[in-house]
Parts: structure tokens; sequence; C-alpha cells
């Protein structure tokens, strides 16, 4: 019989040494790595990972997650579906098929169990957003602190609410990048840097927070009590407390600032808003 073509599965595990899942993993984390992923993204792709791993054992499926075929990652999908919501079963699903799609590319695995395994349906969800007085409720009340904590996450409220920046780009400005009517954000998802133009209410805000953030070793806008960068987890702690003391129904997060700048920014054509609505606060 004439020869042509690709191996078979079985004969490609008698040519190739068998990879353990963490030997996978960590080429695919190098792989990550040499095209300059965050180390979010690659955090992402760890804790996903991980949580395959739980889930065969919860399924009793005596295998490595590179030994897995399409209807293992069948019986997966369907198992998740009885665990948690489609939102995150999609999220799994993406980074598997980033994981798979690698070892394809390099011919760790043959054929690709994840190429046909596509991502499930689901109801599309009115975002929330913040209404005016849940924005001056929010204001007045950091405000009331008097404190550097404060008057530092005051800033962060209104630069995110007033700009549209995400989470991780505000921890990533630096003191040098607020420059009179304009912000120079360098630390994007994508690695372009970009230009945002904060309102003069916004403006004044930044200001006076420099100056009582004072001169420092190190120059991240941004800071903890013991003068160091803040973390991205800590806002999100203080944005869940503001949530209880105020005492918001609705989720409140960094993320949905970004979403609320968003619905405004489209219903007044660009213009800026929040001087209007906390001017007198």
């Amino acid at each position: 019989m004439a020869r042509r073509g690709d191996l078979t599965e079985e004969e490609v595990k008698i040519v190739r040494k068998k990879l353990t899942d963490e030997e996978a993993f960590s080429k695919f984390v190098r792989e990550c790595q040499l095209k300059n992923l965050r180390p979010s993204t690659i955090e992402f792709y760890n804790n996903e990972f991980k949580a395959v791993k739980r889930s065969l054992v919860e399924m009793e499926i005596d295998k490595d997650v590179i030994e897995l075929k399409k209807q293992d990652f069948e019986k997966l999908i369907l198992h998740l579906k009885e665990e948690i919501k489609i939102v995150s079963i999609n999220t799994r699903i993406r980074a598997l098929s980033a994981f798979f799609n690698y070892l394809y590319r390099v011919r760790a695995v043959t054929p690709n169990p994840m190429k046909n395994i596509r991502q499930l349906r689901d109801r599309r969800r009115v975002i929330e957003t913040l209404e005016d007085d849940e924005i001056i409720r929010l204001t007045k009340f950091m405000k009331k602190q008097k404190s550097f904590v404060g008057e530092r996450d005051l800033v962060i409220f209104l630069v995110m609410l007033d700009t549209g920046i995400r989470l991780s780009e505000s921890v990533g400005i630096k003191v040098e990048d607020v420059r009179k009517n304009k912000l120079i954000i360098r630390d994007t998802k994508n690695l372009n840097e970009r230009v945002v133009y904060p309102s003069k209410k916004v403006q004044a805000c930044l200001e006076n927070y420099i100056k009582i953030r004072g001169n420092l070793s190190h120059d991240y806008l941004i800071i903890n009590r013991d003068n160091e960068p803040l973390k991205t987890r800590s806002i999100q702690t203080r944005f869940e407390k503001y949530k209880a003391e105020v005492g918001l129904e609705k989720q409140f997060s960094p993320h949905i600032l970004r979403h609320t700048y968003a619905k405004r920014h489209f219903k007044w054509n660009g213009c800026f808003f929040i001087g209007s609505i906390i001017r007198s606060q």
C-alpha cells in the first residue's frame, strides 16, 4: 500500500515523544511570552487550564488534557453547563482553543480536537450603567472621607468614568503622563499608546491629587497607603466596599464605569458630561 499524507494517530504516538500537560503548557506560555502577551492574559490561560484539570477529576476522566479528543470536550461542556454560567464556559472554550491551536501548529497534537468546538449561544443581557444620581452619591461619599485613600479613589472613579479607560490602564498611568488637558495611556491591551482628554473638572482633581501624592521613588500615579503602585485587585475591592456602603443595588465595578462612559459618550455625541453632573458637589 502506498504511503501518502499525514501519519495516523497511532503512528504519531510511535514516532513522537509524549508530552506531559505541564510540558505542553510550559511551551505554550513561552510562546505567549515571545508574542509579548500581557501577564494578566497568561495568568488567565493558567487559571483556565487548572480549572479544566479539576473538571477532569470531577468527571473521573483519567486522561491528560493534551490526550483529550473532541468527544471528551463535548462531555466537558455538558458537565460545565451544570456547574457554571454560559459566559464562563465560553471563556474556557476560548482558552482551550488558543492552547490547542498552538499545539496543533507545532505538531504536538494531530488532529486538533478543538477545531470544531464552538462557543455556546447565550442570551445577550442589558449591561448595567450608572445613573446621574448614583454618580453623585458615590462622589459625595468618597469626598466625605477626607483621606488620601478617598481622594485617590475619587480620582480613579472620575478618570475612568470621564475617559472610558480600562482598570489595567489606570494603574499603569505615571505622573509624567498627566499633561494638562490630556492623559497619555501607555499600558494598553493592544500595546498601542493613545491619548484621552479629561474634562476640566477631572483635570482639577488630578492636579490636587498629584500635589498630595508628593514626590516618590517611582513615577506611578495611583499608589496605596505605603506609597507603592496600586494593584488592580485593590481597586476592585475598594469598589465592592463603596457598593455596600452607598447601598447600590446594581453591580458596581471598574468595568461598569467603562460601559457608563460608552453609553453617555454615544448619547451626547462625544460631549463631556462628568463636569456638569458633579460641578456642584
